[in-house]
Order: structure tokens, then C-alpha cells, then sequence
């Protein structure tokens, strides 16, 4: 009886790990945060989407931020005002 005790803790432990492991990566992709938190763990079990996440990272540090839709120039977005 004492050997199915300890088998039934460890199984309920390893259940609870894997779902409080679950639980975070629904957390994450419902915010849309979460890469630092999930991150090694999707590099372990899918490489490739870690290697996409880089890529977009990436792409998003080389685009410029676009001007708003009354600047007509720019100005505003450096800091100089309107065009007078």
C-alpha cells in the first residue's frame, strides 16, 4: 500500500507541474507576453518556432515608426511641432 501511495503523490506532482506548465503558455499567448518566461521550454520542444520568434523580433527592430495621419512631414515625431 505504501508503494502506491508514493506512485500517486509523484504521479499528481508531475500532473500538477505539467499543468501549471500549460497553464503559463495559455497565459502567455493570451497576452502576447510571456517569451522569457516560456522561452526555454519551446526551444527544447519546438526549435523552429523559437527560430521564427527571432526573425519577427528582428523585423520589428528594423522597421521605422510611421508618422501619424495629420504629419504631414514628420515634424512631430522628432519633436519640432507643426509646420508653420
Amino acid at each position: 500500500m505504501g508503494d502506491v501511495l508514493i506512485l500517486l503523490v509523484f504521479g499528481c506532482c508531475v500532473a500538477v507541474v505539467l499543468a501549471a506548465l500549460w497553464g503559463l503558455g495559455v497565459r502567455a499567448r493570451r497576452r502576447g507576453v510571456g517569451g522569457e518566461v516560456m522561452g526555454p521550454f519551446e526551444e527544447m520542444w519546438h526549435p523552429a518556432a523559437t527560430r521564427y520568434r527571432a526573425e519577427i523580433r528582428v523585423q520589428e527592430q528594423r522597421t521605422t515608426p510611421r508618422s501619424s495621419a495629420d504629419d504631414t512631414d514628420g515634424r512631430a515625431q522628432e519633436g519640432l511641432g507643426p509646420q508653420t
